[in-house]
């Protein structure tokens, strides 16, 4: 049914109530992918699994390529960061914790980021630093091995060894390109992961007062952000 109420000028307005149409909160989402940690989380295990596989890649170039050079560390634990995400979607998300189940996997979920986002930034770290030393490399073949050097010239210079390679190309042209690579995928993966963490905390902690007033109005209306 329709109730009247007059207006502030004396007329009348109408307003009319449906008991059949729910009523939908301000700034609720209206599908599926818009709830919170479902594209993060599609975003995550996309990035962490092409991460792994390229790492997985690399490392069947040599055999002695250590773990820091291949980091398929940093997408394996950021694809456990999406799993997290997915049962996150199943948990109803509200602002305010209401269970402890939800308190535990928002804050779970948050901490998983935040690791993401430091391994991230790790894997950025070595792949810059092998990708500067490969791009200066002199290197020579000895049988399936190669030796590479940064001074040739110096008798006594470090040499970097890379064993099962018939070809010192694959090192310092295919291992450069799969190096260079880890850094574009592990930057975007950093990126993700840092929005998921702010997004969470943002929702923790979106709604305070600013101590201001929006109006002076007898009710004293004051401004949220």
């Amino acid at each position: 049914m329709g109730t009247e109420e007059k207006s502030p000028a004396g007329g009348k307005q109408k307003k009319t109530k449906d008991a059949s149409t729910p009523a939908v909160p301000d700034g609720a989402p209206t599908c599926c992918g818009c709830r919170f940690p479902l594209l993060v989380a599609l975003l995550q295990l996309l990035l962490g699994v092409s991460i792994a596989a390229v790492a997985f890649i690399m490392a069947t170039i040599s055999p002695s390529l250590q773990a820091r050079e291949t980091p398929h560390w940093a997408g394996i634990i950021v694809c456990l960061v999406a799993v997290l995400g997915f049962i996150l979607c199943c948990v109803t998300y509200l602002p305010d914790e209401k269970t402890s189940k939800q308190f535990i996997a928002k804050l779970l979920y948050f901490l998983m980021c935040t690791l993401g986002l430091v391994l991230s930034v790790l894997a950025i770290a070595f792949a810059c630093h092998h990708y500067a030393q490969i791009s200066a490399f002199s290197c020579q073949e000895r049988g399936e091995d190669c030796f590479c050097t940064l001074e040739p010239e110096d008798p006594i210079a470090r040499t970097f060894l890379y064993t099962g390679v018939s070809d010192c190309a694959t090192v310092t042209s295919t291992l450069r390109l799969y190096f260079l690579l880890q850094v574009a995928l592990n930057l975007a993966q950093a990126l993700v992961c840092l929005t998921g963490a702010f997004i969470m905390w943002k929702h923790r902690y979106q709604v305070f007062f600013v101590g201001m007033q929006s109006a002076s109005s007898p009710g004293q209306q004051w401004q949220k952000i």
